[in-house]
């Protein structure tokens, strides 16, 4: 592999630096570095990170083909700056034997544009029943440490209790869908004002809090690791707050539409608004931001959620839950924390390449930006201004909640392993 030069960027928002890569390997960091037969990057005016993890993606293979493939997904992912991404088990089949996270981890072995790390089911068929093959699918060669049934909670209290004593024996964590189902039976938005004058079914944030306070007191009471999915509320920050107090091992995520978005915005009746966990309001979303930027939030995830058109161009109540998100995700996340002042750049390098990493083991990942460390690694333009217009999209869907929006920052470069997935904002 051919040297490469990154001149002049600015590590982590800091110091203006130039960086060398040889062959996967950061080989030097420093100023006016000798380019010698390397390959220069004019990286001036730019960020560079850590190449982004996104410890929630869907990639909808095997079974969802028309919705998104593990190549289309992890070109969008190079596309939005990550390097790594783990992807969610609620395939068909469902990703709960080893065989099948066998396959998508071989499937993003082929694609080459980043790192894909399937996450497991909890239980079979995600049907909530019966544990799956915890121990076999860590033990594969996909080595999954990772556990969730994402898209259906995990609601019975003895499975989920047993689930986290399981994944304790390997060091693993069970990321949960907090929903409590009876809670929202028939709920298609936030439950609140805007749903009582819309006439829409009310989804509650207690179904939401109610998980969230029971399976920190199980991880507790087990002693084990869990992971809060896509929080989304107020309220829920709170209870995350109180069990960090305690020293329970919680960890969680927000997703870029809930630092953004509200559920004003259902007064539409555009499907591409629809999501679970809906949007909330303007209450949360501040308390959300604030939470990411104090820590309680550990980290951003993107739920990127592919759907194929016929799926979303259709009538409110019919319509797919999911918005697509990796190629947006970096750009909402400058725009809500770092130009409000809430987060600077080596925080964001934190809340979406380190943090993420460590809870998911993705090795390589999330590593300084120094000599001796793997080149995964993203230059971002935060000078970049532009309308969203997802025509322009890696990803196979194009459900997106900010078409015609503009957002900030473009990335430009995404390394992986010292080759570049992107050039100049167009795929290698």
């Amino acid at each position: 592999m051919s040297k490469i030069l990154i001149r002049g960027a600015k590590v982590l928002g800091g110091d203006v630096q130039d960086v060398l890569i040889d062959g996967e390997t950061i080989a030097a960091v420093g100023t006016a570095l000798d380019a010698g037969d390397a390959t220069v990057v004019d990286a001036t005016g730019q960020i560079l990170l850590p190449g982004l993890v996104d410890l929630h993606t869907h990639l909808r293979e095997p079974g969802r083909e028309d919705s998104e493939t593990v190549l289309t997904g992890t070109r969008a992912a190079a596309s939005g700056g990550y390097t790594a991404v783990f992807a969610m088990a609620n395939t068909f089949p469902v990703a709960d034997t080893a065989g099948v996270v066998e396959q998508v981890w071989r499937l993003g072995k082929e694609s080459g544009y980043c790192d894909v790390q399937p996450i497991g089911a909890v239980t079979v068929g995600l049907e909530g029943k019966k544990l799956a093959e915890l121990g076999a699918m860590h033990d594969s060669a996909a080595g999954v440490t990772v556990f969730s049934d994402d898209g259906k909670c995990v609601d019975d209290a003895v499975i989920m209790r047993r689930a986290l004593e399981y994944v304790k024996a390997f060091g693993g964590v069970v990321a949960q869908h907090a929903q409590e189902p009876r809670l929202t039976e028939g709920a298609q938005m936030n439950e609140g004002v805007v749903s009582a004058e819309l006439g829409l079914g009310g989804w509650p944030a207690v179904a939401e809090e109610s998980i969230i306070a029971r399976d920190v007191l199980l991880a507790e009471h087990v002693g084990s690791r869990v992971h809060i999915c896509h929080l989304s509320t107020a309220g829920s920050v709170e209870i995350v707050r109180w069990a960090k107090s305690r020293g329970i091992d919680v960890t969680a995520e927000v997703t870029p539409h809930h630092l953004l978005l509200t559920d004003e915005l259902v007064r539409s009746y555009n499907p591409v608004y629809k999501v679970n966990p809906p949007l909330r309001t303007e209450k949360d979303v501040m308390a959300l931001r604030e939470a990411l930027a104090d820590g309680t939030i550990d980290i951003v995830a993107t739920d990127h959620a592919p759907h194929p058109h016929e799926d979303k161009d259709c009538e409110w109540a019919a319509a797919a839950m999911g918005m697509v998100g990796l190629e947006t995700a970096l750009s909402v996340v400058q725009h809500t924390m770092v130009e409000t002042g809430l987060l600077d750049w080596a925080g964001v390098a934190d809340r979406m390449a380190h943090k993420p990493a460590e809870i998911g083991q993705a090795t390589g990942h999330g590593r300084p930006v120094s000599a001796g460390e793997p080149a995964n690694l993203t230059l971002v333009d935060p000078a970049y201004r532009g309308e969203v217009n997802p025509a322009g999209f890696a990803s196979r869907s194009r459900n997106t909640p900010y078409e015609g929006r503009e957002l900030p920052g473009r990335v430009t470069h995404t390394f992986l392993r010292g080759r570049a997935t992107l050039v100049d904002g167009k795929l290698a």
